[in-house]
């Protein structure tokens, strides 16, 4: 058995605490579980510190609140996509993925979907500070995000 099949995986817990989108809760909850598990299986540094959380908990807020995280807790002002805490919390504004999924072509779902799974790829080890990191990273985000949307279908 190997070192990352000997502990089990943490529970992931989705929670909606914004009014302004929209979002199809069962449908997240059912993602998360599944990227969750194939996150877990990668990592940048061999530590796959995923498995060391109890539990990890991704939050929908709003540009507002995700503005006030941002300052506190990164000194940089205004809204953001996702934030992620080592301590296993992932905080994604649905209004930026409402934004950006027009933008980008992709439902509202399916953008939170990718900011999910950009999270939970952070508390497993990755970097995208450099381009040599980010580049790592987005093709690893970028397989699991396409292959939980294969499995669970696309969401309009």
């Amino acid at each position: 058995m190997s070192a990352v099949s000997k502990k089990s995986l943490p529970e992931v817990v989705v929670l909606n605490r914004q009014r302004a989108v929209p979002v199809e809760l069962a449908w997240l909850r059912r993602f998360a579980a599944q990227a969750l598990s194939l996150c877990a299986c990668e990592s940048a540094d061999g530590l796959y510190a995923l498995r060391e959380l109890e539990e990890v908990v991704v939050v929908l807020v709003s540009d507002q609140r995700i503005d006030q995280i941002h300052r506190e807790f990164m000194n940089i002002p205004g809204a953001t996509d996702v934030i992620t805490f080592e301590h296993g919390e992932i905080v994604i504004s649905a209004q930026t993925a409402q934004r950006c999924a027009a933008e980008f072509g992709h439902s509202i779902q399916e953008e939170v979907a990718l900011y999910l799974v950009h999270g939970l790829l952070h508390l497993n080890g990755f970097l995208d500070a450099t381009e040599q990191e980010r580049t790592q990273m987005h093709a690893v985000q970028d397989r699991i995000w396409r292959e939980c949307l294969d499995l669970f279908g696309r969401v309009v």
